[in-house]
C-alpha cells in the first residue's frame, strides 16, 4: 500500500523517513551524508513525485522506493 506522504503530520513523516535512511545496508555512496541530509533528499523526491512511501503488512514497516518500482510492483 502506498502511504501518502502528505497525509503525515511532518514530525511523524520525519521520524519515519529517519528510520528509513538509517537502516542497516542503506548505502549513500563513498562518502557518507548527514542524516538530516538524507532525510531532505527523501522528502524532495516524494515531494517530486520521484519517489513513494511503501507500506509492507507482512514486515509492519515502510520504505521508500522510487516510482517506477511501486509501479513495477503493482502499487
Amino acid at each position: 500500500m502506498i502511504i501518502p506522504y502528505d497525509s503525515l503530520e511532518p514530525d511523524l513523516l520525519e521520524r519515519m523517513l529517519e528510520e528509513i535512511v538509517t537502516r542497516d545496508g542503506t548505502d549513500y555512496g563513498a562518502a557518507e551524508k548527514p542524516t538530516s541530509e538524507k532525510i531532505n533528499a527523501a522528502i524532495n523526491g516524494l515531494k517530486q513525485g520521484r519517489s513513494v512511501l511503501l507500506w509492507d503488512d507482512q514486515t509492519e514497516s515502510a520504505s521508500l522506493v522510487s516510482k517506477e518500482y511501486a509501479q513495477k510492483l503493482g502499487f
